[in-house]
């Protein structure tokens, strides 16, 4: 396979990545060449990497005494930087000029900036109002929040007290919120006033105050302006008299002290998606998640001081943590709010054309449904800046590989990346200086020893199985939140191969050393034994116009496993037996004929999370009458109701 896009020269010159492999080199006196001599030493010499890479990025903290990693044999277990104290906080607020922070738009067209001396002084502000309030090391802080620039204000005046931040977005109803915040106990609890969604404008102090009303540890709230300049208080009901304005929190002018805590604090509190269950809380330590997301984002991105950097999420969206961090290179961090297709489908790319938004993220179902749409950001704006796309939360189709070069940019870095919120980073992921392959993953991440096992838990290539990291990284949850023993912890990643994490991913290593995710591996079908990743037939399904998304799940039946496809239409398409056929064929052709369904059914709607995953094992409940556990973790669970009691799956 020929790559459908390359870097230049002179990219390749100017990279972080060749940066870093030039001072490890003279440092230390290796002889690195390219990408995959410096993978190999990041993961046969870790403490080295790690160190190298802090030095590189220049963190602030006291590295103590004793070795980067201690028991690396041991996952979990391993210690890295024991002896260390840093302010995760500090490091991304060291800038302090009339350099822009952040750029923020909604959906309604407001725009705010900050530069990076006015967010140090708001994030003093608002910590002076933590502290004053009681709060400190280990206290946990809650956002109730759209993405806007005071939800990153406040969750740096949190980490710079050593407090515990943890956030989801404003469409989660009461149940959802305590179903997350409920587990945690926080002490402080922030929320805007509501947010706008589709030109509605939606509130969110009625929810709160239900929610305050169930959350006793609760001993202050603090209400942003978004819908209004000075929200009624008396919406939250009983909770009005724990709250505090936003304006009138803190104190003006204070200090910015930043506390100096070990390297594995808790800084984030993450939480699974909670389909199949109550949400997972998933504590990350301070020095882990900075550490690996400078790799990320300074040697993977190849993020830079004059960069803007955007990504589309949302506060219950791992990559907010993700691209908060960004912070710490300098560059400008590009905030939207508001639905992504609203007025029309060239809302993110104008802002993109007016920011000269450098670095654009994004997930794998907004590109394909940009191309649905019809829309060709390269005949409707100015992307000349534009250097890299980055997407994530499912694998991306190769023909939206196709999409972005052709439609949106030809000379572009497209990065699909993997990992999640269990890491708070990737697996697998993008390299500024490496060729991209249509439909693959270009690289393993520096120092994270990715294999594929099979069934033996044998490492393969070119094979598929599962996706498995088997030494320890900075990244690893610190623990899970009220698993005092760790079984809980255990049991989600180490039950499978003992000392090695399973991630979850069905996935494939190829001859490039580039990584093909073909699904969940929990979602994998196994129709007559042999298993088949739904990825593949998505990328089959979805290249017709007629089809706006599908969703495959295996029906037991008559002993074995079968395969179900059901399909969102475009509007205006009928599922006649003319479609079907063309579906059939497109996935035989494409794939297999194994993988060719026995059911072909149209949905008005598919099931999907929060962060705007589909979730096949949702659908795979509800068609053999089983109970969704937890339907509050789904944006849109009443779709739950096209799959139950079908009378096609019964025959």
């Amino acid at each position: 396979m020929d790559p459908i896009w390359q870097p230049s020269a002179k990219r390749i010159a100017t990279a972080n990545l060749t940066r870093f492999i030039a001072c490890v080199n003279a440092r230390l006196g290796l002889t690195l060449g390219g990408y995959s001599d410096l993978y190999a030493w990041s993961i046969a010499e870790p403490g080295q990497f790690w160190s190298e890479l802090a030095r590189f990025a220049a963190v602030r903290a006291d590295w103590g005494q004793g070795a980067a990693l201690e028991h690396p044999e041991r996952m979990p277990g391993a210690r890295f930087f024991p002896g260390a104290t840093l302010n995760f906080a500090e490091n991304l607020l060291r800038f302090g000029d009339d350099h822009a922070a952040i750029t923020f738009t909604s959906e309604r067209g407001a725009e705010q900036r900050l530069t990076y001396r006015q967010l140090h002084e708001e994030v003093a502000r608002i910590a002076a109002g933590l502290k004053d309030a009681g709060v400190g090391s280990g206290d946990r802080i809650c956002g109730y929040l759209p993405n806007l620039p005071q939800t990153l204000i406040a969750m740096l005046a949190s980490a710079s007290l050593g407090a515990v931040w943890s956030s989801c977005s404003p469409d989660f109803g009461v149940h959802g919120v305590l179903d997350r915040f409920g587990q945690i106990a926080p002490k402080i609890l922030l929320t805007a006033d509501g947010y706008f969604y589709s030109g509605k404008r939606l509130d969110s102090l009625e929810t709160i105050g239900t929610v305050a009303a169930q959350l006793p540890s609760v001993e202050r709230i603090v209400v942003i302006p978004y819908l209004a300049d000075r929200p009624p208080l008396e919406r939250l009901g009983a909770a009005a008299a724990r709250a505090t304005h936003w304006l009138d929190f803190g104190t003006r002018g204070a200090p910015l002290r930043f506390t100096p805590l070990p390297f594995n604090h808790p800084l984030y509190i993450l939480f699974s998606s909670g389909t199949t269950g109550v949400p997972k809380c998933i504590v990350h330590g301070a020095g882990g998640t900075l550490l690996q997301h400078l790799k990320e984002h300074l040697l993977h991105v190849d993020v830079q001081r004059a960069d803007q950097i955007f990504y589309f999420t949302t506060c219950g969206w791992m990559m907010w943590n993700w691209l908060a961090s960004a912070l710490a290179t300098g560059a400008t961090l590009v905030l939207y709010d508001g639905n992504p297709f609203h007025p029309d489908p060239g809302v993110l790319w104008r802002m993109a054309e007016r920011e000269r938004v450098t670095i654009f993220g994004t997930s794998a179902k907004y590109l394909s449904a940009l191309e649905k749409n019809g829309y060709t950001p390269a005949r409707e704006v100015d992307l000349g800046a534009l250097k890299c796309i980055l997407s994530t939360g499912s694998p991306l189709l190769p023909e939206s590989f196709d999409f972005v070069y052709r439609s949106i940019k030809p000379d572009v870095h497209l990065a699909s990346i993997s990992g999640g919120t269990d890491i708070v980073s990737c697996f697998a992921l993008g390299c500024p200086t490496l060729p991209v392959y249509r439909g693959e993953l270009q690289c393993r991440g520096l120092g994270m020893r990715v294999e594929i096992y099979n069934d033996a838990a044998e490492p393969v290539r070119g094979e598929r199985g599962e996706l498995v990291c088997t030494a320890p990284f900075p990244s690893m949850p610190v623990a899970f939140w009220n698993d005092p023993d760790g079984r809980k912890y255990h049991a989600a990643y180490f039950e499978r191969f003992a000392g090695v994490w399973r991630h979850g991913d069905y996935a494939e290593l190829t001859e490039h050393d580039g990584i093909i995710i073909y699904g969940r591996s929990d979602a994998v079908l196994n129709p007559g034994g042999v298993r088949i990743g739904t990825a593949e037939i998505y990328s089959a399904v979805e290249s017709l116009a007629e089809i706006a998304e599908a969703i495959a799940v295996g029906q037991e039946w008559q002993g074995d496993v079968r395969v179900i496809l059901f399909v969102r239409l475009q509007s205006g398409v009928v599922l006649d037996k003319a479609l079907k056929d063309r579906i059939r064929s497109a996935i035989r052709t494409q794939t297999t004929p194994r993988h060719v369904p026995a059911k072909i059914i149209a949905v008005p709607d598919i099931p999907r999370t929060r962060s705007g995953k589909l979730t096949e094992l949702a659908v795979r409940e509800a068609i053999h009458g089983r109970a969704v556990q937890n339907i509050d973790a789904l944006a849109n669970p009443r779709a739950l109701e096209h799959f139950r009691d079908l009378p096609e799956l019964a025959d």
